[in-house]
């Protein structure tokens, strides 16, 4: 019911796949690729079976979570899981440093007569994650180029090259056309066919069709056509293309969280590739070095509180929630207190799902959602003891982050904050009425309740307030400017959900999900119809948010639109299920990003 979403994968690995978590987290990162079918569950890494199971269970593991004990020896900065010191050396800083200005310098003696080579040299630095050292003279490059080639892609004839410098061009929000695209079509309008073996190009074309915005129909084809094609020709390529393209097609770029799986693209390429390696190497230690100090923090934060003590049965796992704020705040290692606080808010979400869940009876419940409504100190008298603390908490930690806006911004966004709150509470008590009694609502009347009860926009208002923005002064950028960025980005979480909680024919019972409340309205769709419906809703949902991120061009939200991107690109990662209810795939993401 809240910000968190059950699925499963169970994928068969290729013999030359990354490796097997990463290959099970396939087809679930691409929605594209994903269609379900009676007959091939398995191949598709889709089985609702495990998708029902995993989405009951509160288990992931990483040592369930330190053992659920915060303050822990070995979540105390600077140890990692094995006890061993990961303490960035004095000299690292120096070094980094020296590493910058020299992938700088071989940037710029890129001649302008070798644009595709800077252009490619600009894609590795974001995929590896080390573009923040050079954003303008990235945005320089792309703004150059786009001022003297957008007209007719100067100099770009191959397939791979225009679909390189559309994807730059779009993501970077500059104003290009998928007509680029075109010149690569018959007189038939389709694709031409000796594109067909062009695995190059077509790896990035597929890439391009990523950045598609409703009714591109060019880019619809070109996703069709590129997958297509490559996984047909997958059988006849050696080991190492094999994995390049598989890994491709699992996780491009614009909807998966780079840093885990575009480790291995650039590996022995050629020199400028091996020099951002060391760099990517470098980032990633003085990046441990902080996020595990912030973790530490976090975790103190939830000892001091004791709320695990007053309520045994929920969830007590702060680096899983600390987990969600270091993917969705990835972009920019400066940001630590806002991933701080947003772990905090992510904490609470959890915590309130589980009472709505587990512990409340429906008329305390109801108590409950009046209370937030109320956001007074004196409701808690009129609530069950086991809420009280929790419902004091999660004042007293919105009330001080107002207060701290206050002081950092001049303004204190309380109400809005507040309100935000009650609406999730309202959400949640919404459902559980709706799950007690059996009767459920229409599928577009579950969806537009489901996008509160996700959890979305309390994460979004937060931190559209803690980035700084909705000031009073004329220029600045208001709450409701940002309502379909985060609409889109809450009917993809809730979705995910539901076609987590989705049962099979074999299994019993209602979960209560946008699956069953859409069967219900179409009586003669299969589960397998119904769920495609929901995989195709994901689908457009994600070309709302593209066209979103790409409209959203105020000066001051760039921050805000990589943490919604980054929030709908996780949702795999967060919950790829195994058979046991683990979450191997994120136990690798926290490993490789924190521990390892």
């Amino acid at each position: 019911m809240a910000f968190y979403i059950g699925n499963n994968l169970s994928g068969v690995p290729h013999a030359c796949s990354l490796n097997t978590n990463i290959t099970k987290f396939a087809k679930f990162g691409n929605m594209s690729n994903l269609h379900v079918k009676k007959t091939d569950r398995i191949a598709s890494g889709f089985d609702v079976a495990y998708l029902s199971a995993a989405n009951k269970t509160h288990q992931w593991s990483i040592a369930d979570d330190i053992a659920s004990t915060p303050g822990s020896p070995r979540l105390h900065y600077p140890m990692d899981l094995n006890g061993q010191s990961t303490r960035t050396p004095d000299n690292i800083s120096l070094e980094y440093d020296k590493k910058i200005e020299e992938i700088k310098n071989l940037l710029q003696s890129k001649r302008e007569e070798e644009p595709i080579d800077r252009l490619m040299f600009v894609d590795a630095i974001q995929r590896l994650g080390v573009n923040h050292n050079f954003e303008e003279m990235i945005e320089t490059i792309l703004r150059n180029y786009y001022e003297s080639t957008s007209a007719n892609i100067c100099g770009f004839h191959t397939l791979h090259d225009v679909s390189l410098f559309f994807c730059l061009m779009r993501q970077h929000g500059y104003d290009i056309s998928s007509n680029v695209f075109n010149k690569f079509k018959g007189d038939d309008g389709r694709f031409r066919g000796e594109l067909q073996r062009d695995t190059r190009g077509l790896m990035e074309l597929y890439e391009a069709s990523q950045l598609r915005f409703e009714g591109e129909y060019t880019l619809d084809e070109a996703e069709s056509f590129s997958s297509q094609n490559l996984n047909k020709y997958l059988a006849d390529m050696d080991c190492s293309s094999r994995r390049l393209v598989t890994n491709k097609l699992q996780h491009p770029y614009r909807k998966s969280i780079g840093r885990l799986t575009t480790r291995y693209d650039f590996r022995g390429k050629n020199q400028w590739g091996k020099t951002l390696q060391e760099l990517a190497a470098m980032d990633l230690r003085m990046r441990k070095s902080e996020y595990q100090k912030e973790l530490f923090q976090v975790s103190e934060w939830w000892k001091a509180l004791r709320i695990a003590e007053n309520l045994s049965l929920a969830r007590n796992q702060p680096l899983k929630w600390y987990t969600w704020s270091m993917a969705i705040l990835i972009d920019d290692i400066t940001l630590s207190e806002q991933r701080i606080e947003l772990t905090k808010f992510i904490t609470f979400i959890y915590l309130l799902d589980d009472i709505f869940d587990v512990y409340g009876s429906p008329e305390e419940l109801v108590i409950l959602a009046e209370a937030v409504s109320k956001w007074d100190y004196a409701a808690v008298e009129t609530l069950p003891d086991y809420m009280k603390l929790c419902y004091k908490s999660l004042l007293d930690t919105t009330n001080e982050i107002g207060y701290k806006i206050y002081e950092k911004y001049g303004y204190n966004p309380i109400d809005s904050l507040k309100t935000t709150w009650a609406s999730l509470c309202n959400a949640f008590l919404e459902e559980a009425k709706w799950f007690a009694s059996g009767n459920l609502p229409n599928a577009t009347k579950y969806l537009e309740n489901g996008k509160v009860s996700s959890g979305v926009y309390v994460v979004m208002v937060h931190l559209f307030f803690l980035f700084g923005l909705g000031g009073t002064c004329g220029s600045a950028i208001h709450l409701n400017d940002t309502s379909k960025l985060m609409s889109s980005v809450a009917t993809i979480l809730r979705l995910w959900d539901d076609l987590g909680s989705a049962k099979d024919e074999h299994q019993d019972g209602k979960d209560g999900s946008y699956i069953e409340c859409y069967m219900k309205e179409h009586t003669s769709l299969s589960l397998e119809q119904a769920q495609q419906h929901a995989i195709d809703l994901i689908s457009s949902e994600w070309k709302l948010l593209n066209k979103e991120c790409f409209s959203l061009n105020h000066v001051s939200t760039s921050s805000l639109k990589k943490a919604a991107l980054n929030t709908a690109k996780i949702v795999p990662l967060m919950y790829s299920y195994d058979e046991n209810q683990r979450l191997p795939i994120l136990e690798e993401y926290v490993k490789f990003m924190l521990f390892d």
